[in-house]
């Protein structure tokens, strides 16, 4: 069948490509003021959202030449951005991983672009917001974006809004799927101030799993003696779950726990709390201890689970 007008039509697609190249930005130098190329920020976001990665895998996903990434980590190796191990599986190959200081640089990009994409969206009225997002969504529609991509993720620190973000969330989710009342959410209240009010950074942290710009998960790692933490308020929104996001934020805390010395990480929950439960007994959490109360307007079974790091 004839396409009428298809040069046409070409010239159209190109000429938006000019136009949404130059309003995001990516011509400039730096992506978004900081020292990196768009590439760059790529690799970056990718080792960023991947326990463990390989050259090869970076080059399949993004589709670059393996000797320009190669220079490209050489580069970011220079910097202290990246670490490299050896594959347990092949002798052969590198794995990557952010260093402190890389996941740093991760999170501030992270940060430029979330106020970028505010600003424009904050020119817009929310009926020109929700047209701008369904035109958004067609074209990933129509143009057949990978499942892979679908379901893509970043955790990172929080930023403003997140801890009123972890109170409302915990306390909305429990009542809808447990029928717990507004005590509980006092209780989450409570824990997030003292967390923030105490904050250890040293020993301490929070993460917050975002996807498609949208909080769909946290926990938390605080302190609870010099040798022994304790891992509190993992919660995953209902539309995120499936993607492994809570064993990646329980398999986070466990990373950091060991990286900062701790002995042994502790946590307590309840026993209708099924699938959390299931996260903690495979990654190695055993049942210590439990016991029954009444919280929260109902009849509980209150358990301890600790992992000996």
């Amino acid at each position: 069948m004839k396409n009428d007008n298809l040069s046409e039509k070409i010239e159209t697609v190109r000429r938006f490509n000019r136009f949404y190249t130059k309003q995001i930005g990516v011509l400039d130098e730096g992506l978004l003021e900081s020292p990196f190329s768009l590439t760059e920020a790529r690799v970056i976001y990718e080792l960023a959202n991947r326990e463990k990665a390989s050259a090869t895998e970076l080059v399949n996903e993004l589709g670059l030449d393996a000797g320009y990434l190669s220079r490209m980590l050489r580069g970011f190796e220079k910097r202290k951005l990246i670490e490299k191990s050896v594959s347990e599986t092949d002798a052969r190959q590198s794995v990557l991983k952010l260093t402190k200081q890389g996941r740093k640089e991760f999170e501030n990009l992270n940060r430029l672009t979330r106020n970028q994409i505010e600003e424009i969206l904050n020119d817009l009225s929310p009926a020109e917001q929700n047209r701008l997002l369904a035109a958004m969504k067609a074209i990933e529609e129509l143009l057949g974006t990978t499942t892979q991509e679908n379901f893509s993720y970043i955790l990172r620190t929080p930023q403003p809004g997140d801890y009123g973000w972890v109170i409302q969330s915990n306390g909305s989710l429990y009542a809808q799927e447990y029928g717990w009342d507004e005590n509980y959410e006092a209780l989450v209240a409570q824990i997030v101030a003292e967390f923030v009010k105490n904050y250890d950074s040293k020993k301490e942290r929070c993460w917050i799993a975002e996807k498609d710009g949208e909080n769909v998960g946290s926990v938390f790692l605080v302190k609870d003696s010099a040798t022994i933490a304790k891992l509190r308020l993992l919660i995953v929104d209902p539309k995120a779950r499936g993607l492994g996001i809570g064993k990646r934020l329980v398999d986070e805390c466990t990373r950091f726990a060991r990286q900062v010395g701790y002995k042994k990480i502790t946590l307590w929950t309840n026993s209708v709390l099924l699938a959390a439960r299931s996260i903690y007994q495979k990654a190695g959490y055993q049942l210590v201890k439990s016991e029954k109360h009444h919280s929260f307007g109902h009849d509980l079974t209150g358990e301890t689970w600790e992992l000996e790091l």
